[in-house]
């Protein structure tokens, strides 16, 4: 296999894990740990896989080709290490950015976002787990706004259990079902929007509520 072909496995590993469990056994484990680890830890590979990869292993462990115990084990702790990594680079370069005066950024915004995370980080730590790209930026973005560890900790490990348990959950029982496997991404980000629509329209309600009152 030349570099080409394994860069391609890594990219779509969710459509050749079939192939990377007969040919690698065990050490799938290992690879599949530093994809996640990689998703959610590094801004530079949002474009890893992660919810169809995720469902896909779950599907494969209802063949018993793999442990569901211990991938999922593995795989919250990829994914909470991934974020808590990828805050903390956020973190020190929050730090930078209100210790040095730059022109062309906005401190005040800066703190407006540190305060929105304070006030709503947790919704949006875990809400971002389910929604490809955002994830891999939620937990850089709560470190450079400063949002308080214990805080993020907090609702980091509870998105990280919510996310891997629930969609290695849902592919080992519904994984080999045609319909759900070949819509897996429109699913999932129904089932965010449900969640997110009910939050935005009560922030937007607030917002209205303040003008209104405002103008009086």
């Amino acid at each position: 296999m030349d570099f080409l072909q394994f860069f391609d496995m890594i990219l779509h590993v969710d459509k050749y894990l079939g192939t990377f469990i007969a040919d690698y056994g065990t050490m799938v484990y290992a690879v599949l740990f530093a994809i996640v680890f990689c998703e959610t830890g590094l801004v530079v590979l949002p474009f890893l896989p992660g919810d169809s990869l995720l469902f896909i292993a779950g599907a494969f462990c209802a063949t018993g080709a793999m442990n569901e115990w211990l991938l999922m084990t593995l795989l919250v702790i990829a994914a909470v290490t991934g974020n808590t990594v990828n805050y903390w680079v956020g973190r020190a370069i929050g730090q930078k950015v209100f210790t040095h005066d730059y022109r062309w950024l906005d401190k005040d915004a800066l703190r407006k976002t540190h305060a929105f995370y304070e006030n709503h980080g947790g919704k949006t730590i875990i809400l971002a787990r389910f929604v490809p790209v955002v994830r891999t930026f939620a937990p850089f973005v709560a470190g450079v706004s400063a949002m308080t560890f214990a805080k993020f900790q907090f609702y980091n490990i509870i998105g990280a259990l919510a996310w891997v348990v629930g969609l290695v959950v849902a592919g080992y029982f519904f994984g080999n079902i045609p319909f759900i496997r070949n819509h897996l991404n429109t699913i999932v980000l129904v089932g965010v929007g449900a969640a997110v629509i009910p939050v935005a329209l009560g922030g937007m309600w607030k917002v209205y509520q303040k003008l209104a009152g405002s103008r009086r």
